[in-house]
């Protein structure tokens, strides 16, 4: 499971999973780099370039006090355009290749928005990850801006939810959570590309988060994500982390609750995240599996 590197002195090993489902064709595919030792900003954003998936994550050694050798790493993420701060489905696929080479257990990964626990845990024939996201919260969207998102969207202000009402909501990467009021509403996505980046760009916003809520606590989603440059994610656990606490925040959940997001089927990768919500912790549980895509998949 490699891919061409830039050339250099040693090319890293690339590993390629899909997180969020068993399914090699389901789910959201990121690069694995388990040793990036050596590779620096502009080589990591290579690799991820020649990848071309939304996000790959490079393991170096970890800060001084941070965990167990071989349980501790630090991590990076690059998109195809730049680095993230955090990324949920890269960090859920690196924790399942890890268990499957040294065992599933607790680790611990350095972000950049903070230390991020993740424990992989064998259920069935399957290895599944649950991550911790750093605390989160909630901030409000001016006017102005909503308007610029809705008119970037091509979506009517009327075609939105009110029950879930427009919020930046952050738990290592800030996400703007929009509600659909239907899910053909959720269906339709057909966004302008470079007016959404630009507002997004200024609002550090990492991707989108479109909701269309089927229950009290299933809901279906879709994050565009041009400052990527990638047109849109197939399953994002850092925004599904964002909006566990939105859904606290706003009083729409009362913890202990478990939500149920379904994700990528509108492209045609479906994948499954949990997120558990736990009394008396304001951070979000997000769990999923992850399994190898085969080289022949790629």
């Amino acid at each position: 499971m490699t891919h061409d590197a830039p050339a250099g002195d040693t090319a890293p090993e690339i590993l390629r999973y899909t997180a969020f489902s068993t399914d090699p064709q389901g789910g959201n595919p990121a690069g694995v780099v388990l040793d990036a030792t050596g590779l620096d900003d502009a080589a990591q954003l290579a690799v991820a370039a020649g990848l071309g998936y939304s996000e790959t994550a490079f393991l170096t050694a970890p800060p001084e006090g941070l965990g167990e050798p071989g349980r501790a790493f630090t991590i990076r993420y690059f998109s195809p355009l730049a680095e993230v701060a955090f990324c949920g489905h890269a960090t859920v696929a690196t924790a399942v290749a890890l268990a499957e080479r040294t065992g599933p257990g607790d680790f611990v990964f350095a972000t950049q928005a903070g230390p991020v626990p993740v424990t992989v845990a064998r259920h069935g024939d399957a290895l599944q990850a649950t991550l911790t996201s750093v605390e989160p919260h909630i901030d409000p969207v001016a006017p102005a801006d909503l308007d610029e998102a809705l008119a970037a969207l091509d979506w009517p202000a009327a075609d939105l939810d009110p029950a879930l009402p427009p919020r930046i909501a952050y738990a290592g990467a800030r996400h703007l959570v929009l509600g659909a009021a239907t899910r053909d509403r959720l269906a339709a996505l057909d966004y302008d590309f470079d007016r959404l980046a630009a507002l997004m760009r200024r609002l550090d916003l990492t991707t989108l988060q479109l909701v269309w809520r089927e229950s009290d606590t299933v809901f279906h989603v879709r994050a565009p994500f041009p400052v990527g440059g990638v047109v849109e994610d197939p399953a994002t656990g850092a925004a599904a982390a964002a909006f566990g606490a939105y859904t606290r925040a706003l009083g729409l959940v009362t913890a202990p609750a478990t939500l149920t997001l379904h994700q990528g089927h509108d492209l045609g990768r479906p994948g499954l995240l949990t997120v558990e919500l736990r009394a008396g912790d304001p951070r979000s549980h997000v769990s999923g599996t992850a399994t190898a895509i085969p080289a022949t998949d790629a």
